[in-house]
């Protein structure tokens, strides 16, 4: 590059330098809850303009681009790594429009990497692979949460989350502490507020704004010295020091960090060789997360995108449902609130898809079912800090109001469900002998949709871990529905018998050489007839990865039966 350091933005040199490698761009608000994808055309680094092309509708052209501020965040996607993201706050920004939808944005760059605040400190970015870990303590004792720094400041600080994370805190939240930890193992920590939060690019993470509180003078000191120590290290990698500079002693990996990036690049590629149809319902899992996260902070139901949601699940139905059924067993790493509501809605549409006299309410039916359980969420404070604790019988009693806390949430956004949506809704935790909630409703008050659901969710409940209780195998969770037939109605259980049979499509299966396998397929008479064979019990550190149709079966031996994946240490 010809020009001198002392010729070019800073900031605009980093941005080039991350678009040489595999990335994508991304515009973000706090006020919408899907970020929008974009192109950067051009970037001029002498003077710092930015030429970006996107796709907004025309009434949401203003919730992007805001006092003539837009939010940019550009995902850098690396091999065997978790991407790296870029996240460019309020960047100066016009739109002209080009045809239709498309826009141009002509963006201003800021000359420095460093974003002086309001308040008169400095925030320093976290670019081009400086990081920082995080923990949340969200109520002392009780409840914490993992995150990375994106930038700091004297004031506060930017973390990234999972967006299944980010759902347990509100706006204007104060949390007892932030413990924040550099690779080198030094660390500080402060209670804090959070002052906002919204979806980071197209990841499955969000962004969290964080305003440190009851700075004492020793954090204020350790605080400064910190951020130079940052300063000069992003100074280093954005060029405004030669690259021969040391590097901060802050970013030198100890055992550690080592280990725990180590890990994560093992995961990373477990997860780059995951099947097409199972991308398409980890999204959706990302999706129905994202509207919670933004019903909860905002004013607004987004129902663009739980209907969209909807929308996909019925195109990978009827498209190969087989293949999608098995993509549900791989819904283990997202909370089990969203599990289950993507698994029951996919087997319910199964039913009314297949069923003419309901197959016109499929769309609302999964609408219902997405949201169904959406409410426990709403529910979280301090009595109940989080959904994956073992739950006393008092916390149970209260999570039985999620039904009426979710309708609340929209009365109060001003949101209305269908019939059909509000069916599944109120009604998913009905029985037919008036045992269930919120309503005690008896069978003949309940439609055939909601009755068939009541067996989908015991089913689903037995089957996975729930609190302290084994999950059950398919057999045994018939069985105890068939036993409590005064909750539940037999011909639909014996329906849901015959639909997916004593070894259901993704589920784990032992066999009598020591083999285990995920069902990837089975016959008419419902045995399985492909298989994912992943593990030998005879040699239990060792990973196997190996699909066998049923001609050779003999390899691994006699189905014996369906086995709990986390009993055996298999975690997808």
């Amino acid at each position: 590059m010809s020009s001198s350091l002392s010729e070019h933005n800073n900031l605009a040199y980093a941005v080039e330098s991350l678009l040489v490698k595999e990335h994508s761009a991304y515009i973000v608000s706090k006020y919408e809850p899907q970020a929008v994808p974009a192109i950067i055309k051009e970037v001029e680094i002498t003077t710092g303009k930015l030429l970006i092309e996107t796709q907004f509708d025309e009434d949401k052209l203003d919730r992007f681009i805001w006092n003539d501020k837009v939010n940019i965040d550009i995902e850098i996607h690396k091999e065997e790594e978790e991407p790296e993201i870029l996240s460019l706050e309020r960047i100066q920004a016009s739109a002209t429009k080009k045809a239709g939808n498309l826009y141009l944005l002509h963006c201003q760059l800021p000359d420095s990497v460093f974003i002086k605040e309001s308040r008169g400190t400095i925030r320093i970015p976290f670019v081009l692979g400086m990081k920082a870990r995080a923990n949340l303590v969200v109520y002392e004792d009780e409840w914490d949460l993992a995150a990375n720094v994106k930038n700091l400041s004297l004031g506060g600080c930017l973390v990234e989350t999972a967006i299944e994370d980010s759902t347990t805190l509100a706006l204007e939240q104060v949390l007892p502490e932030i413990y924040v930890e550099f690779p080198n193992g030094q660390s500080f920590s402060s209670r804090v507020k959070i002052s906002h939060i919204r979806p980071l690019g197209g990841s499955s993470l969000a962004a969290i704004g964080i305003e440190f509180l009851d700075i004492s003078s020793e954090l204020q000191r350790d605080l400064s010295q910190f951020i130079n120590d940052c300063e000069r290290e992003a100074a280093r990698r954005t060029g405004l020091k030669p690259l021969e500079t040391a590097t901060s002693a802050l970013f030198i990996n100890n055992e550690k960090t080592r280990k725990i990036l180590q890990k994560e690049r093992r995961e990373r590629l477990k997860e780059d060789k995951l099947p097409p149809m199972v991308h398409g319902v980890l999204e959706v899992a990302k999706r129905v997360q994202l509207s919670l996260m933004f019903l909860k902070n905002r004013s607004a139901f987004p129902q663009e995108i739980i209907y969209d949601c909807a929308d996909t699940l019925l195109f990978l139905l009827s498209k190969n449902r087989k293949q999608l059924l098995y993509a549900l067993s791989y819904l283990h790493k997202v909370p089990d609130w969203v599990r289950h509501s993507i698994t029951t809605a996919v087997h319910l549409a199964d039913y009314t898809f297949a069923t003419p006299a309901l197959a016109h309410e499929t769309r609302e039916v999964l609408v219902g079912a997405l949201l169904h359980v959406m409410g426990k969420s709403l529910l979280l404070n301090r009595e109940l800090p989080s959904l994956k604790i073992y739950m006393t019988p008092v916390q149970k009693k209260l999570l039985q109001g999620h039904v009426a806390a979710l309708l609340d949430k929209f009365d109060e956004v001003g949101w209305e469900p269908s019939r059909t949506c509000r069916d599944v809704i109120v009604n998913a935790n009905e029985r037919l002998d008036g045992s269930g909630y919120p309503a005690g409703k008896h069978g003949e008050e309940l439609s055939e949709v909601a009755r068939y659901l009541a067996v989908i969710k015991i089913v689903d409940k037995l089957t996975h871990h729930r609190n302290e209780t084994a999950p059950k195998s398919p057999l045994d969770a018939y069985r105890w529905a068939h036993e409590h037939s005064q909750c539940f109605e037999r011909t639909m259980l014996v329906e849901y018998i015959q639909t997916y049979g004593l070894y259901p499509i993704g589920t784990l299966a032992k066999y009598s050489q020591g083999f285990l396998a995920w069902i990837v397929d089975v016959d008419l008479k419902g045995l399985p007839n492909k298989v994912h064979v992943v593990k030998n019990l005879h040699f239990p550190d060792t990973s196997l990865d190996i699909v066998l149709d049923s001609k050779d079966f003999d390899q691994i031996g006699k189905l014996e039966g369906i086995v709990a994946p986390a009993d055996s240490g298999l975690i997808r």
